[in-house]
């Protein structure tokens, strides 16, 4: 989070002076979208139709409604539905749209110790770890990743701060959680996208997977932070609606990577 603030703080005082010519806003958004490579095609295209620059903060979903809260960001592109409903009803934003999905999967070591991929439910899956012992490794720092993993285990009856040493958090984004995960041969809960684009993969697979609960939507809100200076609320509108708009969604679903899809465009979901 230091380090986010940081990099806003540089962010601001190297663009006040360009601002009177140079349309641009920052966007707050997570670590999968940045991990898995999307942004790298989504904000270059909105440029180049637009001529509106982003920059871009990647954190987790936690933090970036954080950032949003305080006036830092003025868009957010997140993947907690519970904490952005309650972002807006709390007057911090405004407009919330659904801009893509995709999924959670349990990654794991390939030899499965603790047998989730012959388990019925996702929360069977997560009682077969703990029932076993078998190393879990959480992101531990308030992403959407992180808020969901912490309901699924409340579904399944489980509480983390019961957890013995099997229990740990890496505090970090995806990609590096799954880089410890490889270390550690623990499981670990990942976004699908960012686990396709992942290319060291090693002994680690995806092991439970496509229940309904692991469904993972993103979200696009407008920030309504009275200390946002009108342009950027503008330059951020324009982002807004063109994330889903068409062409937005075609950016999205045209998105590969060795031929997978990694995002599905909001509509593809109704």
């Amino acid at each position: 989070m230091i380090r986010a603030l940081i990099f806003i703080c540089l962010v601001w005082g190297a663009l006040g002076a360009a601002r009177a010519d140079d349309q641009r806003f920052l966007l707050a958004t997570t670590t999968s979208t940045e991990n898995s490579g999307l942004l790298d095609v989504l904000v270059p295209a909105f440029t180049e139709d637009t001529g509106i620059r982003i920059d871009v903060v990647a954190i987790g979903t936690g933090q970036a409604l954080e950032l949003g809260r305080r006036g830092d960001a003025a868009a957010l592109l997140t993947h907690d539905r519970v904490g952005e409903i309650a972002f807006i009803t709390n007057g911090h934003g405004t407009d919330r749209r659904d801009v893509m999905y995709n999924d959670f999967v349990i990654i794991g070591p390939a030899a499965d110790p603790a047998d989730i991929q012959n388990a019925a439910t996702v929360a069977q899956a997560l009682q077969r770890i703990a029932g076993t012992g078998a190393t879990f490794l959480s992101r531990g720092d308030d992403s959407g990743t992180h808020r969901r993993e912490l309901r699924l285990w409340a579904e399944a009856d489980l509480k983390p701060e019961n957890f013995d040493g099997w229990y740990r958090e890496a505090g970090s984004g995806m990609g590096q959680t799954l880089l410890t995960a490889i270390e550690m041969q623990a499981y670990t809960l990942s976004d699908r996208g960012t686990w396709i684009s992942f290319a060291r993969k090693q002994e680690l697979a995806i092991l439970f997977e496509n229940e309904p609960p692991l469904l993972n939507p993103y979200s696009s809100i407008l920030v309504s932070n009275a200390l946002l200076p009108e342009p950027d609320r503008q330059a951020a509108r324009q982002w807004h609606i063109w994330l889903t708009s068409q062409r937005g969604q075609e950016e999205i679903a045209n998105f590969k990577i060795e031929g997978q899809q990694l995002f599905f465009p909001a509509a593809a979901g109704d």
